[in-house]
C-alpha cells in the first residue's frame, strides 16, 4: 500500500534555513563561554564581608572583560542575522566565509581570557584587537555573498542592502582603531571599540545610502 504523504522537501530554502541555524547555535554557544572563563574566587578564613568584597573586586577587569565580549558577539550576531534576512536564496559560495567568521568566533572565548588575565599588556591586548580584525573581515565577506545576487531576495531594497555593507566596514574600521591604540595604550583598547558606531555615522554622511 502506497504512502498518501507527499515526500519531505529539501530544497534550497532547507540548506539556507539549516545553514542559518547552525550560526546562532553557535554564536550562543560563544557567548555563553565567555562566563566559564571567570571563576568563583577562593576565600580564605575569616570569610568576613571585607574579604568576599576584597575578593570580588579583583574580577573586576574579567568581568569587564566579558562584557566586552559578550556585547562584540551580540554587535557580530546582529550583523549575521541582518544580512540573512536579505537572503532568499542558496548558494553554496555562502558555506565558506560563514564558517570562518565561526570559526573566529568560536574562538572569542580563549583571547578574551587571555586577555582580561594579562590585562593592560600590549601583546595579548593587541591579539584580543587583531582577532576582532579578523572578524570583522569574514563578517564583509559574508555580508557582501548574503546582500548580492543570486542569494538576496529580488524585493529587497539595493539601499537597505548597502547600509548593511557599510555598517560591516564600520565594524571593521572600529576594530582597526582598536588594535592601533593596542600598540600605543594597550590598557585602553577593548574602550576603542566603543569608535564604531562613531564610524557608521561618519561613512552615512560621506556617502548616504540612496535607493
Amino acid at each position: 500500500m502506497q504512502s498518501t504523504h507527499a515526500p519531505e522537501s529539501h530544497g534550497p530554502g532547507h540548506a539556507l534555513e539549516r545553514l542559518i541555524f547552525f550560526s546562532d547555535a553557535v554564536f550562543a554557544i560563544a557567548i555563553t563561554l565567555l562566563i566559564i572563563e571567570i571563576h568563583v574566587p577562593e576565600i580564605h578564613p575569616p570569610l568576613t564581608d571585607g574579604a568576599f568584597l576584597q575578593a570580588l573586586a579583583q574580577l573586576w577587569v574579567k568581568f569587564l572583560s566579558f562584557f566586552v565580549s559578550f556585547f562584540v558577539i551580540g554587535a557580530f550576531w546582529a550583523g549575521h542575522h541582518r544580512a540573512f534576512d536579505c537572503a532568499r536564496h542558496w548558494s553554496p559560495r555562502l558555506v565558506l566565509p560563514n564558517l570562518c567568521m565561526l570559526s573566529a568566533v568560536a574562538a572569542i572565548p580563549f583571547f578574551t581570557a587571555f586577555s582580561s588575565e594579562y590585562y593592560g599588556h600590549r601583546v595579548p591586548t593587541a591579539l584580543y584587537c587583531f582577532w576582532m580584525m579578523l572578524i570583522a573581515l569574514a563578517n564583509i565577506w559574508v555580508q557582501r555573498i548574503a546582500t548580492t545576487q543570486p542569494v538576496v531576495g529580488e524585493r529587497i531594497a539595493k539601499a537597505h542592502c548597502r547600509v548593511i555593507r557599510q555598517r560591516g566596514v564600520a565594524t571593521l574600521l572600529g576594530t582597526i582603531t582598536a588594535f592601533g591604540m593596542a600598540l600605543i595604550f594597550p590598557w585602553a583598547a577593548q574602550a576603542t571599540l566603543a569608535t564604531i558606531p562613531l564610524w557608521r555615522l561618519l561613512l552615512q554622511r560621506l556617502s548616504p545610502p540612496r535607493g
